[in-house]
This record gives C-alpha cells, structure tokens and sequence, in this order.
C-alpha cells in the first residue's frame, strides 16, 4: 500500500490517501473532503460518502486533482 502524500493545485493543498483499488480519500486543506475512484486518465468519480458508490458527472477539480496524482504516482513509483 503507498504511504499518503500531498499535492498542491494553486494555493490549495490535497493529503491524498490511497485506498487501492484506484481509489483515494482527499483531505483539502486538513478536512476530509471527498472519496474518489479513478474511471479512466483523465475522468474521475466522486464516491457517495454514505454508499461508496460512484457520483457520475464531470466534476473539473476531481479532474484535476486526479490527474495531479498520476503525476505524483508516476514521478515516484
């Protein structure tokens, strides 16, 4: 299991929490804020926090911070 890290998008810091399985607790600005599940490189699902299932729809700030973890995944395997 990989060890949690951050990730800056603009001012706003990201703790991200791998979970497997491509999923991922988000902590924005030291609050938990979300659960995502990457779907493809560049669409992530927001998971309902009561159900874990996933939320469709475009959401750009999933987005990004999804892409902004392959960044990091990849810079450090």
């Amino acid at each position: 299991m990989q060890e949690p890290f951050d990730i800056e998008i603009g001012p706003v810091t990201y703790s991200v929490f791998p979970e497997g399985n491509d999923t991922y607790t988000i902590f924005k600005e030291g609050e938990e804020y979300v659960t995502i599940q990457k779907d493809t490189e560049e669409q992530w699902l927001k998971l309902d926090p009561e159900t874990d299932l996933p939320l469709f729809g475009a959401d750009e700030e999933i987005n990004t911070i999804g892409r902004e973890i392959i960044i990091y995944e990849a810079e450090n395997p």
